[in-house]
């Protein structure tokens, strides 16, 4: 499929807390840095990290996570999600969906041609896996190969 290598970026989404409202000269669009406009790790597209792809195995994409300076503000979510995806108890698809969905509303997910509009992300550590759409997921996501 040729994701091998390619760098995806995990950033903040527009209107998402800690969002300020300023952009960097579209970066959060395209992946492209161009050092003008917020502070490092601030406002719309703030970098969580970005992924480097190093295996694929439709429909799911995984590689190293190398953690940006915005995401500390997002590493619980994602700490939370990935246990409650573990549980195997009553009721527990519900709490994640909820969790989940606070992850969409955060976090944008931005492929090497620009973001993708659906997601289903995992972080543990410096690992990632995630599928992706080119339409926003709904529900009967799956939680993955690794969790």
């Amino acid at each position: 499929m040729g994701f091998e290598g390619e760098v995806w970026r995990v950033r903040r989404a527009p209107g998402a807390p800690g969002d300020t409202g300023t952009t960097r000269g579209g970066a959060e669009e395209t992946g492209a840095a161009s050092g003008a406009g917020t502070e490092p790790g601030t406002g719309a597209g703030a970098e969580f990290g970005e992924i480097r792809i190093d295996d694929a195995d439709f429909p799911w994409l995984s590689g190293r996570f190398e953690a940006g300076p915005a995401y500390g503000d997002v590493r619980d979510l994602f700490a939370r999600e990935l246990a409650l995806a573990e549980r195997d108890d009553a009721g527990h698809w519900e709490e994640w969906e909820a969790l989940y969905g606070e992850i969409e509303r955060r976090v944008r997910l931005v492929s090497p041609d620009g973001p993708v509009a659906g997601f289903l992300l995992h972080i543990r550590g410096d690992r990632a896996w995630f599928r992706w759409s080119d339409e926003p997921l709904g529900g009967g996501r799956e939680a993955g190969p690794e969790g």
